[in-house]
Order: structure tokens, then C-alpha cells, then sequence
């Protein structure tokens, strides 16, 4: 058996403070209707759902939020939250609006040294400094928790703000660990965390390549841990100053929970420590979505075979499975750990004319709390009129739009056929533009395996797989049946997903991986 070509793309307005949005070309009816619900990473049967739990007092300062974001990657995820939960946001100008916040979150995306670089040009580096010097409430997330540390050696070493000691350093994968941590997975709390209580040993949801390591110096401040091949820093508190490594935006009903917490704060008793499993991220349900726009011109589901999506009727029509935006939602209540959309038309047209589809991302973000995926067509691009986008322009567009990983096919095929022809990394591919500037772990490479049946290896110019142990056999049989039958069966049940990705050889993502 060998890996063949099955040619497709897979899965790939900026933030704004206003709760009006300006829809282009699709109307709201046709991406969404259905109301609100939750995940099922669920809390205690009398835990009440956060909307529930927040009183919007409109003209109160008490009701307002200020975002520190400083331009990079999916920062639109946490701002639906905080409106989820009642808040209004008030976004970060300059250093005087930091230091004249009432509460502060710093949703941190991206790379080390890019963030820092914006930090300390504007001035806002020294300003936050300042403000959690001063005990004043502060929310950290993700790279909002590791640039707290005196430096990373991400990109450097860079220097951090220096507020907690130790170095952020990369996961070591020769332990067998793949690194990036991307994935469900339980905390050990260590003492009163105050926004984490009650979550016991419920699953969080974590997307990194560098962690913060316990150490005596910052003993103190840490709140939890979390084992991943190593025992790494999962939150931190000191006071009112808090922040976690994982990103409670995307984990769900618990995620709103934690950020509730902090928004709401409350005296509670101190928690006794618990005890997550260690180095074992939870078993995942990803509900894949292809998506494309039907003869009406409407953005729907549908599935095909090799991507023939019409059906087999004199109307020659879209097979129309549902509205991506009510699906997305739908899968998530149902409890689907992430919703990946793929564009499978995307590669054929301008990916930022596609406006229907930055709309579905944006739709989908305000009421699902779990990571979004999307591809199809992300790659170099000159319009008509001769301007030139860059992957990394038609990511970051992807990413303000609420996307959390972008997934590449095409594009990663033709960077490994450029690195076999030079044997030399240029840096210029879609690939290391956009891990350079929002990290490795918000790439994805699809892969889209394909069976063909040699008499013998020698009949193709690449490895070949003899599969002659069961377990090989039944992995595989999975892998090719699941593609077409269970997908097609389980987006009508909506029972469960088999998430196959879409690539031309999958030769090239050993390449991939070794090379980038």
C-alpha cells in the first residue's frame, strides 16, 4: 500500500471593541439561529451556566474589562467571552489605560519576541510592570503568562518583564512528548488558585511549544502545574495578579467558569490540592466541516465523494448537510473539543475576498469556546489588481477573524518539493511565515491518505507500507473507511467524528515535520 495524490486544501476584520457588526454579503439567518449552550467539559450538576450568573450594569465601571491586545492572533475569542459573561470591553490606547484599569487581561498570542518588541515600543511594557507591581486584578493567558518571566528562549533569548523568575524554555521531545502541547488536559493544584476552584480534575485546553519549570525562586507563585513529560507551570497567582498557560477561552463551560471567577471575584475557603494524570491529554472528538457555497450562492455543510459534493438528481445540486455556523454550534453543545472548517472551493478564488467565510469564523466564535480550525486556499497571492498578500496577511485576516490554527495542504507540498529541489530552508514558505509570528503550534499540515494497491514496492519512487501487524491493519482500515462512510453518516447523526485531514502525498508530512 502507498500514500498517492488526493489533491485538496484544508481548513485555513480585525478586533474591534463594538457589539455591532456589519454583515457584507450573507445574512445573519443564513449562518446562524440556534441559541446558546455549553460544552461537555461540564462542572457540578448545580453549577449554573456563567450567562446566567452575570448582572450587566451598563454605566458602572464594575461592568467593563480592559483588553491589553497588541495585534496578534485570535484575540476575538476571548472578547465574545467576556461579553458572554456580561462584561463591556474597553481596549487598550496607551500605557495610561493600563494603569487606570479597574481589571486587566492580557490575552497573550503569538511568538515571545515579537509581543515584547511591541511592549516595550509603546511603552506599555513599563506600564504593566507597574500596574501587577502594584497587586492591581490582572488576567494572563497563554503567552500573557510566559512573557510575566524574566526572559524566553523562544526566538533569543528574549527578555521578558521580569516579574517572576525563571526562563520559559522549549519542551523537551526527547522524551517521546510531541511538542507543540496541543490538547485536553488536567491540572495539580497546588494551593488556593482562586479562579480554579471547583474544576477539580476537568480538562483544560493547551496549545504551546515553551513552558515556564517550577523552581525555588518562583515557588511562590504558582498556583498549579501540569504534566507533560515534564512538570510545567500551569497558572500562577500572587494577590490579585493571575495567570494560566492554558486558555480557559477555549476549554469550554470550565474555561467560562475560571474567567467568571476572575471577573466576579468572591472570598472562598482554600482548596485542597488535587492531582490531574499525568502526561496524558484527554481522548478528543474534532467535528471537521467542509464547507462551500451551494449554487445560491449560500455557505453550506456538505461531503462528496473525492469532492464531488453534487447529488446524483437531475437538479445536479450542492448536497446541502446545514448552515456551518448552526452545525459548529450544534457539535459543540453536543460536546465536540474542537470544530474545524475547511473552505474545500478555497483555493480556487482570493482568500480574503471570501468574506462569507471570515464571516462564518466570526459568527462561530461569539457562542463556541472551543479552538477553531479553518483552511483552504492559504498561500501567497496576487490580485488582479497586482497587490501581493502574503500567507501571513491572509492568516493573520483568518486569525482576527477567530480562527485558532490554520490549516495549510497545498502550500505545504509545494515548500517540501522547493526544499527537496534546494535543500535549503528560505524561510519565505507558509509555513515558517506564520510560525514565525503567532508560533508553530498555530500550524497545522492536513494529510489526506489514499490507498493504492501495488504488487510490489518498487512500483513507486517513494516507501511503500507492507502492512502485515493487525493493529497496523485495523488503524488503517479505520482511517480509509471512517473517511468517507462514517464522516458522511455521523454529520447526519451527529453522533461522533473521524477527523481525516486532506494532503496530495503524504510522504511530504514526514518531510514536513523533520524539516520545519
Amino acid at each position: 500500500m502507498a500514500a498517492a495524490a488526493a489533491a485538496a486544501t484544508f481548513a485555513s476584520s480585525s478586533s474591534s471593541s463594538s457589539k455591532n457588526f456589519e454583515v457584507l454579503s450573507l445574512s445573519s439567518s443564513s449562518l446562524l439561529s440556534l441559541p446558546k449552550n455549553f460544552h461537555k467539559n461540564r462542572l457540578s450538576s448545580n453549577f449554573k451556566p456563567p450567562r446566567y450568573l452575570s448582572v450587566r450594569a451598563s454605566a458602572s465601571s464594575d461592568s467593563t474589562v480592559t483588553l491589553l491586545d497588541y495585534g496578534a492572533g485570535n484575540v476575538r475569542s476571548v472578547r465574545n467571552a467576556i461579553r458572554h459573561l456580561g462584561f463591556d470591553i474597553k481596549d487598550v490606547q496607551s500605557p495610561a489605560d493600563i494603569l487606570n484599569a479597574n481589571r486587566l487581561i492580557f490575552p497573550g498570542v503569538g511568538a515571545f519576541a515579537p509581543a515584547m518588541d511591541v511592549l516595550n515600543n509603546t511603552g506599555m511594557a513599563e506600564a504593566l510592570r507597574a500596574y501587577i507591581k502594584k497587586d492591581r486584578p490582572f488576567l494572563g493567558i497563554c503567552l500573557g503568562l510566559q512573557l510575566l518571566f524574566d526572559s524566553s528562549e523562544e526566538n533569543g533569548p528574549v527578555e521578558g518583564l521580569g516579574l517572576v523568575p525563571g526562563v520559559v524554555g522549549r519542551f523537551d521531545s526527547s522524551n517521546g512528548f510531541r511538542v507543540p502541547h496541543i490538547g485536553w488536559n488536567a491540572l495539580q493544584i497546588t494551593k488556593d488558585s482562586g479562579i480554579l476552584d471547583d474544576i477539580g480534575n476537568r480538562h483544560l485546553y493547551f496549545v504551546h511549544s515553551y513552558r515556564a519549570m517550577p523552581s525555588h525562586e518562583n515557588g511562590d507563585w504558582i498556583s498549579s502545574t501540569c504534566d507533560y513529560g515534564d512538570n510545567f507551570i500551569a497558572s500562577i497567582r500572587r494577590g490579585n495578579v493571575y495567570a494560566v498557560q492554558f486558555h480557559p477561552e477555549k476549554s469550554g463551560d470550565v474555561g467560562l467558569s475560571i474567567l467568571r471567577r476572575f471577573l466576579l471575584p468572591k472570598s472562598s475557603l482554600a482548596k485542597k490540592a488535587t492531582e490531574g494524570k499525568a502526561s496524558e491529554l484527554a481522548k478528543r472528538v474534532i467535528a471537521c466541516l467542509d464547507v462551500r457555497a451551494n449554487d445560491k450562492g449560500d455557505l453550506v455543510v456538505t461531503k462528496g465523494d473525492q469532492y464531488d459534493v453534487r447529488e446524483n438528481t437531475q437538479e445536479n445540486e450542492v448536497r446541502n448537510l446545514g448552515k456551518p455556523v448552526e452545525l459548529a454550534e450544534q457539535y459543540y453543545r453536543d460536546g465536540a473539543d474542537e470544530v474545524s472548517f475547511l473552505n474545500i472551493t478555497g483555493f480556487r478564488d482570493f482568500p480574503l475576498g471570501d468574506l462569507p467565510m471570515l464571516q462564518v469564523l466570526r459568527y462561530t466564535s461569539e457562542n463556541v469556546f472551543v479552538p477553531l480550525t479553518v483552511g483552504g486556499g492559504v498561500r501567497d497571492f496576487t490580485d488582479a489588481n497586482g497587490r501581493f498578500y502574503s500567507s501571513l496577511e491572509v492568516a493573520s485576516e483568518y486569525f482576527r477573524s477567530g480562527a485558532d490554527k490554520i490549516s495549510i495542504g497545498s502550500d505545504a507540498v509545494y515548500a517540501a518539493e522547493e526544499y527537496l529541489r534546494s535543500k535549503v530552508k528560505t524561510g519565505k514558505s507558509s509555513i515558517e511565515q506564520i510560525s514565525r509570528v503567532y508560533g508553530n503550534q498555530a500550524v497545522v499540515v492536513s494529510i489526506d491518505p489514499r490507498r493504492v494497491y501495488l504488487n510490489h514496492p518498487s512500483g513507486v519512487e517513494f516507501k511503500a507500507i507492507r502492512v502485515t501487524d493487525q493493529g497496523q491493519k485495523f488503524f488503517l482500515l479505520t482511517l480509509f473507511i471512517a473517511s468517507d462512510l462514517l464522516f458522511y453518516r455521523s454529520i447526519r447523526s451527529r453522533d461522533f467524528f473521524f477527523m481525516v485531514f486532506s494532503f496530495w502525498y503524504i510522504k511530504y508530512l514526514f518531510l514536513v515535520l523533520k524539516v520545519f
